[in-house]
């Protein structure tokens, strides 16, 4: 089987309670299946993860920021996984990006997002750790804690 290879930006985005933002979504090839993960996605031809993720925060939360406004990222991942019946190997960069708050506006994203992405919620770490629902990054709570101020 032929795994696709992608570069892709996230964005953990904090509130000044602390809580970061998931978005809760699911495969189209396997119905009924869901989980949490941060707003972010793969990367265009020619983008910088830092655009990417600016641009990801924008169609998938409403949040206009620019590139420069998230800094370095606080954290890289390599991660394998199927979505829509094909294989991914994803190499990721995390950023974090602390507003005082924000309502999240959904109207921005793309077609198979909407179809596939239901709801979000602020989560703290302390919720985080304690749900027995499937979350990615795996280690969020971890990740967050070690930011400081959660």
């Amino acid at each position: 089987m032929t795994v696709i290879d992608r570069r892709a930006a996230r964005v953990l985005l904090v509130d000044a309670a602390g809580r970061t933002l998931l978005l809760h979504g699911g495969d189209p090839a396997r119905p009924g299946r869901r989980w949490w993960f941060t707003p972010g996605g793969g990367l265009h031809d020619g983008e910088t993860p830092a655009q990417g993720a600016a641009r990801e925060l924008l169609e998938e939360t409403g949040l206009r920021v620019r590139p420069a406004d998230l800094g370095e990222p606080i954290w890289h991942q390599v991660t394998e996984f199927s979505y829509d019946g094909r294989d991914y190997r994803q190499d990721q960069d995390f950023y974090l990006l602390r507003v005082a708050e924000w309502q999240v506006d959904t109207a921005g994203m793309e077609a198979d997002e909407q179809e596939t992405i239901t709801e979000h919620r602020w989560w703290s770490a302390a919720e985080l750790e304690a749900s027995d629902e499937q979350i990615f990054p795996e280690d969020i709570a971890a990740l967050l804690r070690r930011q400081g101020g959660f």
